[in-house]
């Protein structure tokens, strides 16, 4: 695979993380993607195929929820979206995960969506 460009660069990373990171039923994946205006998180057992639960920042509930300088593509919009799928993982009795960064540098909105999910509870 040659790499021509930074979404190729980014696939090939994501390729390599996925051979060594998986969900199970009991630690199901936390998987984040980034846009440059929103957060998209996925929590995903591998075994099944399911997602067992998901947020974005286009969510209504999310989006009211978010204070006046949070937004999808800062910082802390990515904080919100970190505790809001830790409440919601907690609540359907999920409190292990393992994370996926998914070919994005855990640096910045990324490293902040697992930040606040650690600090809401979750473990990984």
């Amino acid at each position: 695979m040659r790499i021509k460009t930074k979404e190729d660069r980014r696939d090939r990373i994501k390729y390599r993380i996925r051979r060594r990171v998986q969900g199970t039923v009991e630690r199901p994946r936390l998987t984040v993607f980034r846009s440059v205006a929103h957060v998209y998180v996925q929590v995903v057992d591998d075994a099944t195929g399911r997602t067992i639960a998901s947020a974005s920042t286009l969510e209504p509930a999310v989006k009211g929820a978010l204070a006046k300088k949070a937004t999808g593509g800062n910082v802390e919009g990515a904080k919100a979206i970190g505790k809001t799928i830790a409440e919601r993982l907690i609540g359907q009795g999920v409190k292990r995960v393992v994370f996926d960064r998914n070919g994005f540098l855990y640096h910045g909105r990324v490293k902040a969506v697992a930040e606040a999910a650690r600090e809401a509870g979750l473990e990984f």
